[in-house]
């Protein structure tokens, strides 16, 4: 009878207690990292079809136009239920800028994978008390990049390095050159394991 009270005693304890906050041990990494690489492919397919498309029409000043209309919109919608971001440390829109202290940490984090040529997926799960994310770099893979990204001197055409002073006043995304970081996806995960 001491055994069964004892073990009724535990049961009624351990149910009482809080539900447990996800972390690194509790969270199915793999499923979360293919799930992020799925919807970080579709965004940037999105986005960089929708950025070409204004680039054939208008041309690479059009394009910006186009950026600064449509970007953020594209970003967010093709995401679906999450919540879709691009970040990085030389911003052209300040929306876009890394300041959190997980996105700065995985900022870093990111940067020490593209140095490693060892490590071919650039891409990893974090998590802090407000959720469980998936950040990939973005980097420069193609030399259409290069158009409105690339070195003011030699790469972006003068009538499109006007169109970006104009539309972005504090911008700091130009000198980078083929496979570079330009910036990183951050995806807020959903809850579910």
């Amino acid at each position: 009878m001491k055994k069964i009270m004892i073990s009724i005693l535990a049961l009624v304890w351990f149910s009482c207690q809080p539900a447990q906050k996800k972390t690194a041990a509790n969270i199915d990494e793999p499923a979360l990292l293919q799930k992020g690489d799925s919807i970080a492919g579709l965004v940037q397919g999105v986005l960089v079809s929708n950025v070409m498309r204004a680039v054939q029409e208008s041309g690479t000043a059009g394009a910006v136009d186009f950026c600064n209309e449509k970007a953020l919109y594209l970003t967010d919608s093709a995401g679906g239920n999450y919540s879709v971001q691009r970040l990085s440390d030389k911003n052209r829109n300040p929306s876009n800028a890394v300041t959190s202290a997980t996105d700065n940490t995985a900022w870093l984090k990111l940067t020490t994978l593209m140095r490693d040529s060892l490590v071919k997926q650039k891409h990893f799960i974090a998590h802090d008390d407000n959720g469980v994310y998936y950040y990939k770099a973005i980097i420069i893979g193609m030399p259409a990049c290069l158009n409105c990204h690339g070195n003011k001197e030699k790469d972006i055409p003068p009538e499109t390095l006007l169109a970006i002073h104009e539309k972005y006043p504090g911008d700091k995304a130009t000198g980078y050159a083929m496979g570079m970081l330009r910036g990183m996806w951050k995806i807020k995960m959903s809850e579910e394991k």
